[in-house]
């Protein structure tokens, strides 16, 4: 009509329904991963609720189940919490969590760098499929690795170093005085070069203008990494340190449970939380019990990570993930 202004359908609908229509193709593209996500991570979180039940099968049906159970409040976690063990668990958890986080850390970037040294692109490649192999290896074959080397009575520690130093063999799954150091290497040799491979990809992407103006100005292979390589990769570490610190009150059940072997003997330097968890459900089927410790879990690793993500934001704005 004259005088009007008739608007466009395209004007009138929602901007995020125009930014759809746009960008429909990426949209799609973005379809699977946010079922995958639904399906996997948010609809689980309905069964939060066992943790506050003591949940029986009724029915052999699982819902039926979850409604008719009697609601018991905390009691379930006074049960993890209460046990004469509450403190080992948790300091082993933590304790162990913290080494990994600093010593991969540490021993990732040192390799990183070294890998980014080496000039020859066949030994850099035969260097990088070495290191990350372990990453694809099941915690039960590492476990029999392991074993092959530290067995009691056929263990090529016992029965070829110690027995040509003329040394009496160990009884290592009933040492717990090794098992600090075991699970630290063990775990930094399955995971160094998952860690490496990251922050060697970081590496690769930086500017080598950045290189050759600090060459120009004489400066050392040393004073790059110090001065160019760690600023630039510093964002990438961050998020990594943050993701690890979010999980710091979780263990990896195969480590911890696999290759100690599950031994008694070993319960106060190798059980974590996790692993208390499993053989309690185990032994007594309390499925209530098991879920209040994983949501005890998740609920201090998001305070945790939303802390560390605090404390980075306030020391460097630009390096903080949220």
């Amino acid at each position: 009509m004259k005088g009007k202004e008739i608007l466009s359908p395209s004007r009138t609908s929602p901007a995020w329904w125009r930014e759809i229509k746009k960008n429909r193709a990426m949209f799609l593209m973005l379809l699977p991963g946010v079922l995958v996500l639904l399906l996997y991570n948010y609809l689980p979180m309905f069964g939060i609720i066992i943790a506050f039940k003591n949940f029986m099968f009724y029915d052999g049906n699982f819902f039926t189940s979850l409604f008719k159970s009697e609601w018991i409040g905390l009691r379930n976690f006074e049960f993890l919490f209460k046990t004469p063990d509450a403190f080992v668990i948790t300091r082993n958890t933590l304790l162990y969590n913290l080494v990994f986080i600093t010593s991969c850390t540490i021993v990732s970037l040192a390799f990183a760098i070294m890998l980014n040294e080496i000039r020859s692109r066949k030994l850099s490649r035969f260097y990088q499929g070495s290191m990350f192999l372990p990453y694809f290896l099941s915690w039960i074959v590492a476990s029999y690795l392991l074993y092959s080397f530290i067995s009691p009575d056929k263990g090529f520690i016992n029965m070829t170093i110690l027995k040509s130093l003329g040394k009496q063999p160990i009884a290592w799954y009933s040492e717990p005085k090794y098992w600090p150091y075991i699970i630290v290497l063990i775990n930094g040799w399955k995971w160094i070069g998952n860690n490496c491979i990251i922050y060697l990809a970081s590496i690769i992407g930086i500017d080598q203008e950045f290189y050759e103006a600090a060459r120009i100005d004489g400066a050392s292979r040393w004073q790059q990494v110090i001065h160019i390589t760690l600023p630039q990769i510093t964002p990438v570490i961050i998020v990594m340190f943050l993701i690890f610190v979010g999980r710091i009150f979780n263990s990896d059940l195969g480590l911890f449970y696999q290759v100690p072997r599950n031994a008694g003997m070993l319960y106060p330097v190798t059980q974590t939380i996790d692993v208390y968890v499993f053989n309690s459900l185990m032994r007594m089927g309390d499925i209530g019990m098991s879920s209040a410790a994983a949501l005890y879990q998740s609920v201090v690793g998001f305070i945790t990570i939303v802390a560390a993500n605090y404390a980075v934001r306030k020391i460097d704005p630009d390096s903080a993930i949220f």
